[in-house]
């Protein structure tokens, strides 16, 4: 589901980094040789009217000029695109605001229904005791079957104030029941969620950097310090990125005024510009953690970066994204409109974390990661070792856990869903929502409610085996080690069996999780999943003890993987982040 509200886009200058909009006037800059630039715009309008004119079925003329130009600009990098008008409402849906005129719940597809997959707390869904699992029949007596999400979409949103009819069907009762409900503004917070954790540390979870973030920062740092914390965790794991001058904003909450932040460059010597912090800082002396993961990228990698290169801050987590472009949007004919790549940023050591290099490509075309030869050694503010080309490496590395095979169908297959559907009809209320722990006995109901459903999956064991009867066939071997191959998949049907109890911890946590959202929602989410946070709890751990943040501040207890040193885990890259993290 896509939140926000469009807003009016203003005539003033923007960046934007990690795909957030940036809105510009600016001039269309040519090269030296414009005899080229004619020659080709040329070629390129000529063969686009002798197709037009010629080809034996008619065209979608607006269709093929963004295929040309989208091949066009596919050669540069990703982050460089062309947003006809038909897009641009959903352009600045995603990248400018979290706003929009709707119900304040989320879809999803099965089986030709639609079903509500999110409600958000004190919002029109969420006040007519609309649930995830419910499922939408009918919008304003228009039958949904056969219809796509954005159709859905369209038709619950409208402007605020607005009616709206809904046809529900309880799932698990077979009740079906008619709501009016009235549309309102539909907002969701950069700040998802804030609060006190254990060792009385203040936590903030950012998601993006969009319009208002630092503003939501600093309201959610003033509420925790009424609580006078012993730390603060900023969470910027998964956060893909947003603004860039939001990123220096929330920077100066913990950083003295005058000090620079970022700075961006590019060929264009206008369009380089250094970001310093301006104002008195909120908290300054407070030990401050940082976490990261291997989808924080660009804003969050500002932030992280620039606190670690500052030496404010302790980094905790996996390896970030390594996106260290800038962008800016340019006004094309027509409300359309251009985002170009413009520059480069460098945080305060003077390092650029850009991993993957867009210019020099393979010939196939390809692009290839900045070489671990070309990776230099930076200094922070007060003399520790940090390195450019590929990302944030943590001060203190967690390795990734992965769900086993079981768990991703379990949640897959939408049965861990289900059962929480099936848990909120039979009971109306779950109190103190930090110590909800399913207990044994729901543990067996769960496994009573998915013993008649499917849900296949292939262990890794499975896939090696399968693997080596293909191989083996290939090469006219089978014959030869049939009896044993059958004897080994029997005895690995056989532990299979044994998933559901083996990897009890990990599928009851998912289903603690998917339950607890639907009595508090988002809130619910995260304090559930508390006490199986490692990065966090590492986070609490590290600020409890002085001396140790003392000593990985100084560089004493830096970029430390599994007793290596950052440099031969750069070598590598493996230990710090796993592949599928990108």
């Amino acid at each position: 589901m896509n939140k926000g509200k469009v807003l009016v886009m203003k005539y003033k200058k923007r960046f934007f980094i990690g795909g957030a909009l940036v809105l510009a006037l600016g001039t269309w800059g040519f090269k030296d040789d414009l005899f080229q630039i004619s020659k080709n715009l040329d070629v390129f309008a000529s063969v686009y009217k002798e197709v037009n004119i010629n080809y034996v079925d008619d065209v979608n003329p607006a269709k093929m000029v963004k295929t040309g130009v989208d091949a066009m600009l596919d050669g540069l990098d990703p982050y460089t695109e062309f947003v006809p008008e038909s897009e641009i409402e959903e352009y600045k849906l995603h990248y400018v605001s979290t706003q929009y005129g709707g119900i304040g719940a989320g879809i999803f597809l099965r089986n030709n229904k639609v079903y509500v997959s999110d409600v958000f707390a004190g919002f029109p869904a969420q006040k007519a005791d609309i649930r995830p699992g419910d499922q939408l029949v009918k919008i304003n007596d228009i039958d949904l079957t056969g219809k796509d999400n954005d159709q859905v979409g369209l038709l619950l949103k409208g402007s605020k104030g607005a009616s709206i009819k809904l046809l529900i069907k309880r799932e698990v009762t077979g009740q079906t029941v008619e709501k009016t409900l009235i549309r309102d503004e539909i907002k969701q917070p950069n700040v998802s969620y804030y609060g006190m954790v254990d060792g009385n540390m203040g936590y903030i979870k950012l998601d993006k950097f969009l319009e208002n973030s630092s503003d939501e920062v600093t309201n959610a740092l003033v509420s925790l310090k009424k609580n006078n914390p012993n730390g603060i965790i900023l969470d910027l794991r998964s956060n893909g990125g947003g603004i860039l001058q939001e990123a220096v904003k929330i920077v100066n909450l913990f950083v003295t005024k005058d000090v620079q932040v970022v700075s961006q460059r590019g060929k264009i010597a206008e369009k380089n510009f250094t970001y310093n912090t301006v104002s008195t800082p909120l908290e300054p002396n407070l030990p401050l953690v940082v976490l990261v993961n291997g989808h924080s990228a660009s804003a969050s990698e500002i932030v992280a970066g620039a606190l670690q290169d500052l030496d404010r801050a302790i980094i905790i987590g996996q390896r970030s994204y390594g996106k260290g472009l800038v962008q800016q949007t340019f006004n094309l004919p027509y409300n359309s409109l251009v985002k170009i790549t413009i520059a480069k940023y460098f945080i305060p050591s003077g390092r650029c974390i850009q991993e993957i290099d867009y210019t020099h490509r393979r010939d196939d075309g390809s692009v290839v990661k900045v070489a671990d030869s070309l990776i230099h050694e930076f200094k922070t503010k007060d003399g520790r070792s940090v390195y450019d080309g590929s990302g944030i490496y943590p001060d203190i590395f967690i390795k990734k856990e992965h769900f086993a095979n079981v768990t991703q169908a379990l949640v897959g297959k939408l049965l861990v869903f289900d059962y929480a559907t099936h848990y909120r009809e039979a009971h109306s209320t779950l109190d103190d929502i930090r110590k909800f722990s399913l207990s044994d006995g729901d543990y067996a109901d769960f496994l009573k409610f998915i013993s008649d459903k499917s849900y296949s999956y292939n262990t890794e064991s499975e896939k090696l085996l399968t693997n080596l009867k293909a191989v083996a066939t290939k090469e006219k071997q089978f014959d030869e080690i049939q009896k044993e191959y059958d004897a080994l998949k029997a005895r690995m049907d056989a532990s299979k069996k044994n998933d559901l109890q083996l990897h009890k911890d990990e599928i009851k946590q998912v289903l603690e999780n998917e339950i607890a959202s639907r009595y508090y929602f988002d809130k619910g989410r995260f304090e559930t999943n508390f006490k199986y946070d490692k990065e966090l709890a590492q986070a609490v751990k590290v600020m409890k003890d002085k001396n140790q943040v003392a000593s990985v501040l100084k560089g004493e207890g830096s970029y430390k993987v599994i007793g290596k040193p950052v440099l031969a885990a750069i070598a590598s890259k493996k230990d710090l982040q796993d592949k599928d993290d990108q």
